[in-house]
């Protein structure tokens, strides 16, 4: 794939520190350069965000917040994204493909006046629930229908886009991925386990993340195939986990944060990653590792990650449904590290910033064919 020759820009509301690896990748494709505007998030959100890049260029907004991001009427003012515009000169812009951010619909007229593209980036389009829906179905399919082309998370996002009115020749789809190509062979575990499975969680211990679940769940498992847990993460509701562990599952070891070799040691370790809440920035990692997962189903961008042949879904918040899938994986070792070798070749070949940077250099040069 060619890279873009020009100029291009990316507006966010925030921008977290995961997503700096492929604005930094997608920045070496673009001849002109790569300039982000993004502001800072709520506090309350606890979003760990980068403040500068290697490659690309970060511009500060100013957000001005109406609402909490999760409330239905939530809307984000982000100032200077005019300012930002004009001294950057973008010849192609990306923006959520949200209509929530009312500044954003200026900056695609300006854009279209200039006679250059707009894409929007999203996690789909679901039909709006609760007071005013209809309005509100109609206002998103007024914002959908002032874009070039969408680049969306998952194939579900893709059709609900479809569904909301989009043509479907402009909808590509970059699996989310917050992880380059593995740069190691698929490692060979044993076909059995050592004395007993570890069941492994990583990521930052919030409430959302259901680490109670997870200990309920292996504490109802037959004692026979009770795992151990290893909890690696931080967090504010580290404490309120530990001591639902105490009483529930004693065995469960909380290790704090991990990183580098320390981390890597322990993924080779493992052998099931599960994320019985939201969230799951380090799916992927474990993947990379050759581990098999258990994730919670959730906004659809897990579905092109977590298939069949390489883990299960859940419904979130099920229980007995997440003993049921756990004592399915353990009784079952040899099956588990098919699963694994499954999750080490799907990250390598189809779910990474590499195919990601690929997906968004395409709809760039689709749109850019009719601009010129």
């Amino acid at each position: 794939m060619d890279n873009f020759p020009g100029k291009l820009g990316l507006q966010q509301r925030v921008l977290p520190a995961y997503r700096a690896p492929f604005f930094d990748a997608l920045a070496v494709e673009c001849t002109g350069g790569l300039s982000i505007f993004a502001g800072k998030p709520l506090p309350a959100e606890q979003i760990p965000i980068a403040n500068e890049l290697d490659v690309a260029h970060v511009y500060p907004a100013r957000n001005i917040n109406f609402l909490n991001p999760s409330s239905s009427f939530y809307q984000c003012w982000q100032v200077g994204i005019n300012r930002w515009l004009e001294e950057w000169q973008p010849d192609a812009l990306i923006i959520e493909a949200n209509p929530r951010y009312p500044s954003t619909s200026q900056v695609i007229a300006r854009m279209h006046r200039r006679g250059s593209p707009v894409l929007g980036w999203g996690l789909g389009a679901r039909f709006p629930q609760g007071i005013l829906r209809g309005w509100r179905a109609k206002r998103r399919a007024r914002f959908l229908s002032s874009l070039d082309a969408i680049i969306a998370y998952s194939q579900r996002g893709a059709e609900e886009y479809r569904l909301a009115g989009f043509p479907l020749d402009r909808i590509f789809v970059a699996p989310n991925a917050v992880a380059p190509r593995s740069v190691h062979p698929p490692l060979l575990r044993d076909a059995k386990f050592n004395e007993r499975a570890i069941v492994l969680f990583v990521g930052r211990l919030q409430a959302r993340k259901r680490i109670d679940l997870l200990l309920h769940a292996c504490s109802a498992l037959p004692v026979s195939i009770q795992p151990e847990v290893w909890i690696v993460g931080d967090g504010p509701a580290k404490e309120e986990f530990a001591t639902i562990a105490r009483r529930v599952y004693p065995g469960a070891k909380f290790l704090g944060a991990r990183y580098g070799k320390e981390l890597v040691e322990i993924y080779v370790r493992a052998d099931l990653f599960v994320l019985p809440g939201t969230g799951g920035l380090a799916i992927q990692e474990a993947m990379a590792y050759g581990l098999p997962v258990i994730v919670a189903e959730g906004d659809g961008t897990q579905d092109d990650l977590v298939r069949a042949e390489n883990g299960w879904q859940v419904p979130a918040g099920d229980l007995p449904a997440l003993v049921r899938t756990l004592q399915d994986a353990l009784v079952n070792p040899q099956q588990l590290r098919f699963m694994g070798e499954a999750s080490y070749h799907i990250v390598n070949e189809e779910v990474n910033i590499e195919k990601m940077v690929e997906v968004f250099l395409e709809a760039l040069s689709s749109v850019m064919s009719y601009h010129r």
